[in-house]
């Protein structure tokens, strides 16, 4: 509240007592404050001014005591006030100003309470801008960084596999290099012996020829007898002439355009089914009875299994493995480009399984036909349920690519890879039941025998292994090779088979151009069949286990007896030979080749 100044209470006496007829105090007053010095206006001042002031005095002692009921300070309300308003106004004008500048002030300050808030809004709104804005630029950054770590993951795959297959391309020339060196060696060494020999031959004829005649003229005339023909050499080339499968006996297959690397019997008919380079499974109808010589690549005939829409011959659909169902009614193909296919007999694509990030090199059905099982590139092994078409279980155990995989029953299987492991598992199990621990190399090939008891393997460290499922140790340890091993097969005898009063007997083939036969029980190998040039890649036992045929990159499949352990017959197509196959009746083999083609041969003995 405003006070009063000296001057102005003064200015007031000096009124009062001049109205009031006191003129010798209002002088003195007047001249003693120096009244007239003072910058009053005094129009300004009613008369009786000092009066109303005390009588105002008085009011606002009632106004302190009555103005307001609130717990609201008195001196809040008189801080609206003027001293000249005190004067002029009563009690209730007094009041009524009082009330107005409060409302007026209370919309001040709810304009101001409403900037505030509005202000507020904005700073919250801006944060939760910035906030997102940040949000998304950080998921962007996590995008971006997630693409090029999938990027590099995939260049790093990509070259990974580049230099497998550079490798794999080199290892394999070179292999072939020094083939060809030790059989130009051999070659010379042969005639080199052969020079020696007739040498001495003739050199023999040359000093025995006169005794001879002294001796035979002196035999004759006296016994009449003459001397009998000397005895010939049958070269091993005479042998293969005699046993070569006749053109009338074969059937060409064409219609690849890229080497064929797999191929498979149906058991329940006489389809021929195919994987090639190409990306392309085809299925051929063989009719029954005897071959013809002539092509059978009409449309009549075969199936063609697209992998890939439009140009074929695109590396990453290369078909790698295929297998039948055990009924025969589906075809199962592993390509190149990671994904696994189902095929009806009729060629239609019935499902398309994608989950590997990595070629798929095996790939095997159980024998029920109500699960799949796929080895890849990336490490994995998938079990997929056929019929709902998703994967039931991935299992990622190996530290290397998963090179084969094999079925112990309908729900365990062995897998084994480039990091020297075998691992067996079983569908629900979060880890393997078994492992097997003794390669010193890459573990090509699994294969359990037909009683699921013991599980063979082979390696690039030059050996084959039998393991028990009763012992962590392996149970055999043969070591006869004297190169890599890529794959071996038990014979179909012996208890769990057809022949069980045979033996039962492990072939393994070998890059050093041999297939070897072992006797599982001793442990110890039965013979060499030495009758190949270069490696052998493939081997297949007959249904009948009595004979064994294989294929090499020397272009010829030879057909050997077990019994007289010979080469009983041979063909040699124009390419290399990447794996062969019998018919369930055996009375026919399948053969695909290097240079695009399929051979099914006629066996009859």
């Amino acid at each position: 509240m405003t006070s009063i100044t000296s001057a102005e209470l003064n200015y007031l006496v000096f009124r009062y007592l001049h109205e009031s007829g006191f003129t010798h105090s209002a002088f003195s007053l007047g001249y003693e404050a120096g009244i007239n010095k003072c910058p009053i206006d005094g129009n300004m001042v009613p008369p009786g001014a000092l009066i109303t002031f005390v009588q105002k005095g008085l009011q606002y002692v009632e106004m302190e005591a009555n103005l307001s009921n609130s717990d609201t300070d008195v001196d809040d309300d008189f801080s609206f006030l003027q001293p000249l308003d005190l004067i002029t106004k009563d009690v209730h004008q007094l009041r009524q100003m009082i009330r107005e500048k409060k409302k007026n002030l209370q919309k001040e300050k709810d304009k101001e309470s409403d900037k505030e808030l509005e202000l507020e809004r904005g700073r919250v709104r801006e944060k939760e801008r910035l906030e997102k804005q940040e949000k998304q630029e950080k998921q962007e950054r996590q995008e971006r960084q997630e693409r090029q770590e999938r990027q590099e993951r995939q260049e790093r795959q990509e070259r990974l596999e580049r230099q497998e297959r550079q490798e794999r391309q080199e290892k394999q020339e070179k292999e072939r290099q020094e083939k060809e060196r030790e059989r130009e060696k051999e070659k010379d060494r042969i005639e080199k012996d052969k020079e020696r020999e007739k040498q001495h031959e003739d050199q023999m004829d040359t000093e025995l020829t006169t005794e001879r005649e002294d001796i035979v003229l002196v035999k004759h005339d006296e016994n009449g007898v003459s001397g009998g023909p000397e005895p010939m050499d049958i070269s091993t080339s005479s042998t293969f002439q005699a046993c070569e499968i006749p053109s009338s006996d074969v059937t060409i297959l064409e219609g690849h355009t890229s080497e064929v690397c797999a191929c498979a019997w149906s058991p329940a008919g006489s389809l021929l089914a195919s994987g090639s380079g190409d990306s392309t499974a085809r299925i051929w109808t063989i009719a029954d009875g005897t071959c013809r010589s002539n092509m059978q690549n009409g449309p009549s005939n075969v199936l063609v299994l697209k992998h890939v829409k439009g140009r074929t011959n695109e590396k990453s659909k290369d078909v790698t493995t295929l297998d039948w169902n055990g009924d025969g009614t589906l075809l199962a193909t592993g390509s190149y480009d990671g994904q696994a296919r189902i095929w009806s007999t009729n060629g239609e694509l019935r499902s398309t399984l994608s989950k590997h990030k990595g070629p798929i090199f095996s790939l095997k059905w159980n024998r029920k036909g109500d699960y799949l099982l796929t080895g890849s590139c990336d490490k994995t092994a998938i079990v997929w349920d056929v019929k709902t078409e998703e994967w039931k279980q991935q299992f990622e155990y190996h530290t290397g690519p998963t090179l084969d995989v094999d079925w112990r029953n309908n729900v365990s299987f062995a897998t084994s890879s480039t990091d020297n492991m075998i691992f067996v598992c079983k569908i629900g199990e979060n880890r393997p039941i078994k492992t097997f621990s003794g390669h010193q190399g890459e573990v090509n090939c699994v294969k359990w025998d037909p009683t699921g008891q013991l599980l063979a393997s082979c390696s690039d460290d030059i050996t084959a292994k039998i393991w028990s499922m009763k012992q962590e140790k392996y149970v055999h340890d043969l070591r006869e090779h004297a190169k890599e091993i890529y794959t071996i097969r038990w014979s179909p005898t012996g208890p769990g088979t057809n022949n069980p009063n045979q033996q039962l007997v492990l072939a393994s083939a070998s890059f050093d151009s041999t297939v070897k036969l072992w006797d599982v029980e001793q442990g110890k190998l039965l013979c060499s069949l030495n009758g190949h040039r270069d490696p052998v890649y493939s081997v297949a036992f007959s249904p009948n286990g009595e004979y064994l045929a294989s294929g090499s990159l020397d272009r010829s499949m030879h057909i050997w007896s077990l019994k007289e352990r010979k080469i009983v017959k041979t063909y040699t197509g124009n390419g290399g030979i990447f794996e062969v196959c019998w018919n369930k009746e055996g009375d026919k083999i399948a053969a695909c080749f290097a240079n695009n083609t399929v051979c099914v041969l006629d066996f009859r003995m």
